[in-house]
Formats: C-alpha cells, structure tokens, sequence
C-alpha cells in the first residue's frame, strides 16, 4: 500500500508536494502549512442566515417597499396623522428581524453540539476532528456508519462498502478497493479503510452538489405554500386596482383637493397589503423551534415542525428508538461440547474485525481478542445480516439464525433454530455461531455463506426497552396516527418489544410479518403495510420501499431511526427524524434531530405543529378579512366614483385593534387542534363571505350617513364606517378566537376597551384617528355595526357547516 501516489483534483492547485506516509498520515506542521494555505474542508455554504442576509429579508420586500412608497406620498399630504401605518412597517421589521436573530442563536448553539465529527489519521494515531477542519491530503479513518466528508481515494480498505444513492441514485452499496474514488456525502454501510482525501470544502463533490441538504433552509409546506400563493394573489390585485382606484379619487367630486386624492388612494392599497401575514408565519415557527431547542430537539428546516403536525404513519425502528441503543452481551448458549471453548475466540475475532458495529462494540468488551486483527473477513452489513472471518482452517459466521442456517438439514441445526426462535420470542436478540471448513465464495459485496456451516453457539443480546416508548406510542394512537415499527432484527424479538410497548393490534411475537415474504410490487407492498403494523427482517432497501409505498396511499410518513441502515428512509420520509446518538450519516439527513435522545419529544414537536398550523390559519383569517373588506371598498369607490370611506389611520386603528396585536398574541397562544388538510380553502371560505360582508356594511354604514346627515361631510361618513368596521372585525376576532379561555376573553375586552379609548376620548379622536364623533355618526354606525356582526355570525354557521 502505497500512499505516496499523487492524486490529482481541484484543491491540488498550489498544493505542498509532501504525501503522507501509510502509518502515519500527516503531521501537525503539514496539517498547519495546508491550513494556512486555505486547503480546508470549511465550506462558503452557511447552515444559517447571515445578519445582513436576515435584516435584508425582514426589510427588503415587496409590500413594505410599497408601504414605504405610500408613506412617502402622505407625508407630502402634510396630514401626519395618515402616515402612522409606517410605524406598523417599523415594527414588523424589527420584530421579525429581533425574533430571527434570537432563534439564530439558539439554532448555531445547538448546531455546534450536533456539528458531525470526521476521523483522521495523523502523526501516527486517529483523532477526532470537527469536518471543516479536515485538510487536503488528510488520511479519513472511515467506519460503519461515517458519511464521508471529503472527496478522497481509498488507500486500505476491509470490505469497505458505500452507499453513493444520496448523490448518484444507484441504489445498491459499492465495495470500494485500494485505489478506487470515494464521494464527499457517502455514507459507510460496512467495513472499514483509509483515504486520502483529494477535493476539500467547496471543491468536493457534495459542495458542488446542489441536491446536497443545506440545513435551516425553508422547505416546501402546505402553510408556506398557502401563504406564498395568498400573498401572488394579492400582489396581482393590487397591480390592477390600484391604478382604477388612484383614478378615480381624482375625478371624484369628494375630494376636493390632490391631497385628499391622494390620502383615500393610499388608504385603500394600505387596506388590502397584509403587511404582519408573512412576519406572524416566520415568527409561529421561529418561536416553535426555539422552544423545541430548549427541549433538546434541533430543527434542521423549519417548516419540518408544520409538516410532523401532518403525518399520519409513523415508521419506527426498534433498536435506539423503541429501545435504547446500548446492545450489551447476556449470555451465551452453548450448541457443542467445544463451544465454552471455540465460541469466545470465534467471537473476539468476529468483533475486532468490525469495530465499527455496534453489536461487535459490545462483544468485544465481553471477547477482548489476544492477537492480531484479523484481515481475512466480511464485515457485518445490514443487507447481509451476517458477518464472517477466517482463522486458519475455520470460517466463523456471525448472525441472524435464519440468514446463516437458512435451510436446517440437520438435526443441530433444527435445534438451533427452534432454541432461537424461542428466545426471540421472549424480545430477546440472538445471534447464531457458526463455523465451516470451507471459505465464503466471491468477492465482500456478493459473498456467500460456505455450505458447510454448522451451529456452535447462540449469542444473546440485551436491549432495555425506553421507559417512555409506551406513553409515546399511546399518545399517537390516541391522534389517530398508525405505527409501524420496522426492524431489521427477527421478526418474533420485534413483535415481542412491539407488544411489550402497546403497538396497536400486536399480542406478541407471531403477530410481527418477516419482511422477507413481502412482495416488490410497490402497489401489493403498499396493501401489505397498510395490512401489518410489525415487520422484521428488514433490509435498508426496503425500509426505503416501505416509506414509497405509504406515500402512495396519499399518507404523510415519518420516519425515525439512529443506524446507517435508517439513513435513507429518513431522507425519503415526509419527515425524518435521528437520535442524537445516531450515526453521523443518520443526523445529517433528518429534519428533527432528538439530540438527548428521548423519543418522548417526539410528541412535543407533534403538538408545537399543530400549534403552528392552527395558529397561522386564525391570523391568515384575520389578514385576509381585512384585504377582502378593503378590495370591495375599492371597487365600490371605483365604480361609483365616491371617496374611499375609510382613511389611512383609520384602518391603522382597525389593523391594530383586531389583527395586529390579537393576531400576534393568538399566533403563539397553545392551540392542540388536530391538523385537517385543506387550509387554504378554509380560510377562503371564511374570509371572503366575512370580508364582502364587512365592506358592505362599511358602505352601508358611509352612504347612510352621507344620505341621512349630509351636513356631517365626507369625514362624518368615514366615522361611521370606522365604527361599523371596528364592530364587526372585533366580532370576527371573536368567532377566530373560539373556543375562548379565560386569556382570549381577556384579549378581547383590552382591543375592545382600545377602540372605545380612541372613538370616546375626543383629543385622540378627533386630533389622531381624524374622527368626527357626533351622536348621528355613533348611533348609525353602532346601529350597522350590530347588523354586520349578525350576518357575520349566520355566515360562519353556515360555511362550517359546508366545509364540514
């Protein structure tokens, strides 16, 4: 072996000439000198938001661009009053940006604590280094379960094999030789090996990889989607009301001046901008991932929080999730005579081979191997579900019992079998010992198992199962979510942990499907899983054809694991979600890390989505009311030729009073409401009605009083629409609220009590909102108020009942 070979790649430009050496890798002056040289493996990529990149998308956007467009046209009006809704913009940048910037910190800190590790071999020894701060030329120690995090070459390798699917799409594990390429973003499934690493940071082929997973990045959901069409929506209305409306409030006798033109113009495109909509959707998930961070679950794409408040199957593996994930040795049963003997340097062989394993870690603590490690072997994979090593004249086969005496011939070998099974019936894991003459047959990726294998012992492993798997499993069910825990180990130990937990419709071991009688047709998988709930003997590939064949039937899967075998059917699933002490490979693709490993958060982050979702349809609601209320206005004054009955701080009294303030408080209130599909046409369902009906009793309630009192003026009119509009929006408030607590109740009465402030107290009537208050104005205005609030409240029956 032979490490001296150049390697050329993109990071060789202007690299030092030195190689490592085979033992030792290189040394700390020549890890420093490509360090100062900028040959690292740190990436320009950000896993979050920069500060000038967060306060440049709290400020810099389409509607508060408008907004500050329309603020400068009414301070020219001189009326300063009309210009108070800049103050809105103000406040929602400030608070999106402090909130962003808040739940940054929180996300870093916890990123810092989950940041993966590489293995490196330098000045002779392996040593743990954060990923960035691998070098060019640096020898990777790679193991089962590592994802590789440079590209290299293999320098040594014992039955290394690499799952490249994440970023070639090739389904199936390669066995990578001395001398053959690795791929920044791999993942290790077997073996072990060396490599040097030939592309660094933004030249290794992940970097350059745009399907790679960027973290804290905002991903497709149902909400943000809602949301982001809403928002199309109402940009293309405003482009084409707003010329007709600045139109005609110029050629409207109402107006007698450019300024008032000008002020009703602004107010109706004021009206119809939800200007706190995408602030209170950024806010509800930044709070949710701040508190979810406090209780040790990192959010590694935010709207991950929405989508687990979706799903309805829950796809858990047994060991390290149902389980702990500590396998320790309990004892071993012995099939021969020779076996006290043969089997504990059988397995301290098999367990010095692979170190890397989890199973073969505990082992080795029991079987400390005295010699040299081995070299002639197959490591363990959980395609396999065996491992072997050759010692002289014997071949040594570690494994499930079913996969290493598949078909029993013989009478030990029915026995060992039968003895097994009753052992796994128990939840106990077993593993069978065996030993041939002859060799395995082809290569580490293809191999098989001797014919002449014969029982030696059983290896019983112990797991504890989580004290808190039940309550979660219960919790679930009592959602209407179904699970399903698929395991790789056999099938009667998972059904037996599965029963023990309370998986619905599992009495015990016989109750749980061997995966390996499972159809490929996706659409007959599909029937079997809906069918099952416990499946065992499941390979990696299957887990990922299992996650397919759920979405099929239109379910929303997460999936949840800590091994290199879960790994790919956490990045399939809807949502995937690691065990802090998983595997590199595992966290890296999953949305939710647990990182204390507490499966009991589970049902937390369950319940802030649901608390999300909920939350943000109410303020969507109230958001789009108002755009409603204020479109219809519009194309009232447009077609006949009126003043716009509102003014601008007018609406700002409004906004405040029955969106802004309650919609912030209600979009962060508990809300334990399941999630129900469909949000965007509920909101339209309700919102439109509500919206039309509040602009016609706006109208209603201005063209009354211009009618009946005409000596009041415009501005006497426009006071009887802003009591019209604060009564009837602070009933919607109300119908959005239900069911009330004592806290919304409370709510309520403040934004009440406020309106009344700003209508009763003459010097802030009269001098800020610009309102004329005179018997007339109020009783008028109270008079259509009441009536509005009415058909409100028979519109909202009435479409629950539709959308029901």
């Amino acid at each position: 072996m032979d490490l001296a070979t150049d390697v050329e790649g993109p990071a060789h430009r202007g690299v030092l000439a030195r190689r490592p050496t085979a033992a030792a890798g290189l040394s700390a002056a020549e890890v420093a000198a490509r360090a100062a040289a900028g040959q690292t493996n740190a990436t320009t990529t950000r896993t979050s938001r920069t500060v000038g990149q967060v306060v440049r998308a709290n400020v810099l956007t389409f509607f508060n661009g408008l907004l500050a467009a329309l603020f400068v046209l009414v301070a020219l009006t001189g009326q300063w009053q009309n210009a108070l809704f800049g103050g809105v913009v103000v406040a929602n940048s400030a608070i999106g940006i402090v909130q962003e910037l808040r739940a940054k910190r929180t996300l870093d800190r916890l990123a810092v604590l989950d940041a993966p590790r590489a293995r490196v071999r330098r000045d002779g020894a392996d040593r743990q280094v954060g990923v960035a701060e691998v070098v060019l030329d640096d020898l990777l120690s790679l193991g089962a379960g590592d994802q590789v995090t440079a590209d290299g070459v293999v320098r040594d390798a014992t039955g290394l094999t690499v799952d490249e699917s994440l970023l070639t799409g090739e389904s199936e594990p390669v066995v990578k030789a001395a001398g053959d390429p690795v791929l920044s973003g791999s993942i290790v499934v077997a073996g072990r090996g060396l490599a040097q690493t030939t592309a660094v940071g933004d030249d290794a082929y992940a970097a350059r990889l745009a399907t790679e997973a960027r973290r804290f990045t905002t991903t497709s959901s149902e909400l943000v989607a809602a949301t982001n069409r809403l928002l199309r929506w109402i940009s293309l209305v405003l482009l084409v009301v707003g010329p007709a409306v600045l139109w005609s409030q110029f050629r409207t006798s109402d107006n007698p001046t450019w300024r008032d033109a000008v002020t009703g113009t602004v107010a109706a495109l004021v009206g119809m901008v939800p200007e706190g909509l995408v602030l209170l959707t950024t806010l509800a998930f930044g709070v949710a991932t701040v508190s979810l961070a406090r209780r040790q679950t990192l959010v590694q794409e935010l709207p991950a929080v929405e989508g687990l408040a979706r799903v309805d199957v829950v796809c858990l593996d047994k060991t390290g999730t149902l389980t702990h994930g500590d396998v320790r040795f309990d004892e071993l049963v012995e099939l021969t005579p020779t076996a006290a003997v043969d089997a504990p340097r059988a397995l301290g062989l098999l367990a010095a081979g692979d170190p890397a394993n989890a199973t073969a870690a505990a082992l080795a603590a029991v079987f400390p191997l005295r010699g040299p490690v081995p070299t002639d072997l197959v490591p363990f994979s959980s395609a396999r579900k065996w491992s072997a090593v050759r010692e002289e004249a014997s071949t040594w086969v570690l494994g499930a019992p079913e996969m290493v005496l598949p078909a029993t011939t013989t009478a030990a070998g029915a026995a060992a079998r039968a003895r097994a099974d009753e052992l796994a019936g128990r939840g106990r894991r077993v593993l069978l010992l065996a030993r041939a003459t002859a060799r395995w047959t082809s290569g580490a990726q293809d191999a098989e198992l001797p014919a002449d294998l014969g029982p030696v012992a059983l290896v019983v492993l112990a797991e504890r199962i989580r004290a808190d798997a039940a309550e979660v499993l219960r919790y679930f069910t009592a959602q209407g979510v179904a699970l399903k825990v698929i395991s790789g180990d056999n099938p009667r130990t998972v059904g037996a942990v599965a029963a023990a937990v309370g998986v619905p419709g599992v009495t015990g071991a016989v109750d749980a499907v061997d995966a390996r009688t499972l159809p490929e047709d996706p659409g007959a998988l599909a029937a079997a899983m809906e069918a099952g709930s416990v499946f065992g003997r499941v390979t990696p590939h299957q887990k990922r054809a299992m996650v397919a064949a759920l979405q099929s039937r239109g379910h929303v899967v997460a999936m949840t694991g800590d091994g290199v075998n879960d790994a790919l059917a956490l990045k399939d699933a809807d949502i995937g979600v690691a065990m802090g002490n998983g595997s590199p490979a595992t966290r890296a693709v999953a949305q939710l890390v647990l990182l204390d490993g507490r499966f009991a958060h589970l049902p937390e982050a369950v319940a802030e989505g649901r608390r999300v979702i909920a939350n943000i349809e109410r303020a969507a609601n109230l958001f789009l009311v108002k755009n409603v209320y204020a479109l219809f206005l519009a194309l009232i004054t447009v077609l006949t030729l009126g003043a716009y009955p509102l003014a601008p701080v007018q609406l700002t009294l409004v906004s405040t009073c029955t969106i802004g303030v309650p919609g912030f408080f209600l979009a962060l209130a508990p809300n334990s409401r399941r999630y129900l599909p469909g949000l965007l046409r509920r909101v339209l369902v309700f919102s439109v009605p509500t919206g039309v009906l509040t602009g016609a009793a706006a109208y209603a309630g201005y063209a009354v009083t211009r009618w009946t009192v005409p000596e009041v003026g415009p501005a006497g009119a426009r006071t009887t629409a802003t009591v019209v509009v604060l009564l009837v929006a602070l009933w919607t408030l109300g119908v959005l609220a239900r069911p009330l607590t004592r806290g919304k109740a409370l709510l309520l009465a403040l934004m009440a009590g406020l309106a009344c402030l700003c209508v009763a107290v003459p010097a802030v009537a009269r001098s800020i909102v610009l309102l004329e208050v005179s018997v007339p104005t109020l009783t008028i205005g109270l008079a259509v108020g009441a009536g509005g609030a009415l058909l409100v409240e028979l519109a909202h029956r009435a479409t629950q009942r539709w959308v029901r």
